[in-house]
């Protein structure tokens, strides 16, 4: 039977217990297991880093709603790409990487994975003839985020996925501004998938966490191998928030939409907004891209404010129902300075973003109680 993603989140690795009954699965909070004779493990499980069965029931249901092979589950979202990208690539290596990548991903790649001997280049993903001609021998990876972070330019999976291929490199695509709800990248061609479950996934902005979801079980199993053997795993806690975060993300998602969609009508007609970023708008380059690939554009609005850099930061400074801090996802409302926050350590790079940019996660809320908050907020 195919399973709509609803039930698979609610459902896909997480059995009821076989003891009690217990309905959602319990957290875990062991280090080692008893095993039956020198080498022989019960169940499948010996030390904590390697496997735990709260971890187990993550891990199964992201490959279950991502349509991947295998799913991991990692401390962070950096912490899944470092393993990810250590695994795949080596010294000498050369990875292509989004020209407005998010700030995090810029920095591992620049400050730690360069120093590797790992070398990367930004290029516009929208251009598909673009990524094709900065493609080289020693490319091993295009690395795609989409919607972009924070301008939410749009690539078109399918095709980048075409493009990697052809040279023999693997297709990764970061879909956490989308999440597995609103995008599937596997069934468009990624080799893996790439999430901060800290955002969408685990929506509550209580947890920490990142996962890996690789396309086949060889490229799952080394994964799964680097792992184990670099160590940075969720936790039970952390996993068991995540998947309780991970069964109501439709309704969420849908939300997260809806109030957007409101927002961006807002923006579109305010005075003292020069430029609205959101791939639903008919305008947007990447529209017609987004509407193929995604079932709907997302929680992410970013726009452009009259009068520079010092206006941008007022507008953050004046809000009030949307608080005023990092991160997205959450079921609340965030504002924010790309420039001066999230994005800072791009400063003076390619992927420097404008300084008059302000960067919405927009939540659940009452949307009339958004709406009036971002109009005063603009003034």
């Amino acid at each position: 039977m195919n399973e709509g993603f609803e039930t698979l989140a609610i459902h896909a690795g997480q059995e009821a217990d076989p003891h009690t009954g217990a309905v959602v699965p319990p957290i875990y909070a062991v280090s080692t297991y008893k095993q039956d004779g020198v080498g022989g493990l019960r169940s499948g499980y010996e030390y904590s880093r390697s496997a735990n069965p709260t971890r187990t029931a993550l891990e199964e249901c992201l490959a279950a709603v991502e349509g991947g092979a295998r799913g991991l589950a990692f401390a962070s979202g950096l912490a899944a790409e470092d393993t990810l990208l250590r695994t795949v690539c080596a010294p000498g290596d050369h990875v292509l990487i989004p020209d407005d990548a998010y700030g995090g991903t810029f920095r591992l790649f620049a400050k730690v994975l360069e120093r590797w001997g790992v070398s990367y280049d930004p290029v516009p993903l929208g251009d598909v003839d673009a990524v094709r001609a900065a493609v080289r021998p020693e490319t091993k990876v295009i690395w795609v985020e989409t919607p972009t972070n924070p301008l939410l330019g749009i690539a078109d999976i399918a095709a980048l996925a075409s493009v990697a291929h052809d040279a023999g490199a693997l297709l990764v695509v970061d879909n956490t501004f989308a999440s597995p709800y609103l995008q599937q990248p596997v069934a468009l061609g990624a080799d893996v998938v790439v999430h901060s479950t800290t955002k969408y996934v685990g929506g509550h902005s209580d947890v920490v966490g990142g996962a890996l979801v690789a396309a086949s079980a060889e490229l799952g199993e080394r994964l799964a191998y680097h792992q184990n053997a670099m160590g940075a795993v969720a936790g039970p806690f952390d996993a068991w928030l995540t998947l309780r975060g991970l069964k109501t993300l439709a309704v969420r998602m849908d939300r997260h939409c809806d109030n957007a969609e409101r927002v961006v009508e807002l923006l579109a007609s305010h005075p003292k907004v020069t430029q609205v970023l959101y791939p639903g708008l008919p305008e947007h380059p990447g529209h017609e891209v987004a509407a193929k690939q995604m079932r709907r554009f997302g929680g992410m609005v970013s726009f452009r404010v009259a009068g520079g850099e010092e206006a941008a930061v007022e507008v953050c400074n004046r809000a009030k129902l949307f608080t005023l801090g990092e991160s997205l996802g959450g079921v609340e409302s965030l504002i924010e300075h790309p420039g001066r926050m999230t994005h800072a350590s791009a400063a003076g790079s390619p992927l420097e973003v404008p300084a008059d940019l302000v960067r919405l996660s927009v939540g659940i809320e009452t949307v009339g109680d958004l709406l009036a908050d971002l109009s005063q907020a603009l003034g």
